[in-house]
């Protein structure tokens, strides 16, 4: 059974209201005149010492949906309250989790040497708390998971979401690979003259393998708006018309960030419904958890297979 463990300038972060986000917060990340790499590395410490795990391998982001793949990569061997873990807090959309676990990765039985059935164990760091960019928390608190991610040694990440289609034959329950995204937010986790290349942010090397454990998985542009509100009819037509597959409120923000860390990034999205303007029916995210919940035995297996298979 697992235990659970207690334990560069820039403009002051903003609340969705335009309020400044309060500075005084205990593990400084909202200071911009603390690095939030300091706080990464001081999160990623507190997680070793809570888990017992020196160096995790991977890193997964669980959307909607797709809660289940943890439970299917192997044994959870610590799982910890995120709001414990410097610069963390409880998720405040219903979906999502609200802790940190640590998962020691079955081994893959078709591996003949290094890691896998005759290697060294293997660990995944699965964050159950993403922060959202429309909760209005800051960016710095959006990437932070990303920069904690690398700090415990993870040097891939996968991300995963629950998003609106735009392609009528990808039906809700469809998994998509994501090729590339569109970042709507006006926003970025890069501070400062941070020039990163984002030519191949999505690993193809990663979305080969990952055809490897399913051949017919389809690839698309994910487009991130701000949210939280739905977007319109005439905004998802924007999107497909500026070369968008995909919508929904989280991922690119992550991923240029896990970039910006040396991770490589592989990103998955869970079609749960038809983007406004597609279908005919109104949107609800009642309407998404239900898709996530439908597809999840499926998906989570999927993703777990493709974990171990990294």
């Amino acid at each position: 059974m697992p235990r659970l463990c207690t334990a560069r300038a820039r403009a002051p972060a903003r609340t969705r209201y335009g309020d400044p986000v309060s500075t005084h917060t205990p593990d400084g990340l909202d200071d911009p005149t603390t690095s939030p790499f300091d706080v990464a590395k001081k999160a990623a410490h507190q997680i070793a010492a809570a888990t017992g795990v020196t160096k995790h391998d991977v890193a997964l982001v669980l959307g909607s949906g797709w809660g289940g793949a943890a439970e299917m990569l192997g044994e959870v061997v610590a799982e910890i309250p995120a709001a414990e873990i410097a610069g963390f807090s409880a998720s405040g959309v219903a979906g999502h989790g609200g802790t940190i676990r640590s998962i020691r990765i079955d081994h893959d039985e078709s591996s003949e040497t290094g890691e896998g059935a005759y290697g060294h164990d293997r660990y995944a760091l699965v964050i159950g708390a993403r922060t959202h960019y429309y909760e209005g928390k800051g960016v710095r608190r959006v990437a932070h998971g990303m920069r904690t991610a690398a700090a415990a040694g993870a040097s891939t990440v996968v991300l995963t979401n629950g998003c609106g289609g735009l392609v009528p034959e990808w039906e809700p329950g469809t998994t998509v690979l994501i090729n590339d995204h569109i970042n709507l937010t006006a926003d970025s986790p890069l501070e400062g003259a941070t020039f990163v290349d984002l030519t191949d942010l999505y690993s193809r090397r990663l979305r080969d393998l990952a055809r490897t454990v399913d051949p017919s998985l389809p690839e698309g542009v994910y487009v991130q708006f701000r949210g939280p509100h739905y977007e319109t009819p005439a905004e998802v037509q924007m999107a497909k018309t500026i070369g968008g597959h995909l919508v929904g409120m989280s991922t690119a923000l992550e991923a240029i960030a896990a970039r910006e860390a040396g991770m490589e990034v592989l990103g998955m999205s869970l079609v749960t419904n038809a983007a406004a303007g597609i279908s005919p029916d109104p949107l609800s995210h009642a309407e998404v958890l239900e898709a996530g919940a439908a597809a999840a035995p499926r998906i989570a297996a999927l993703l777990a297979a493709i974990v171990r298979a990294l």
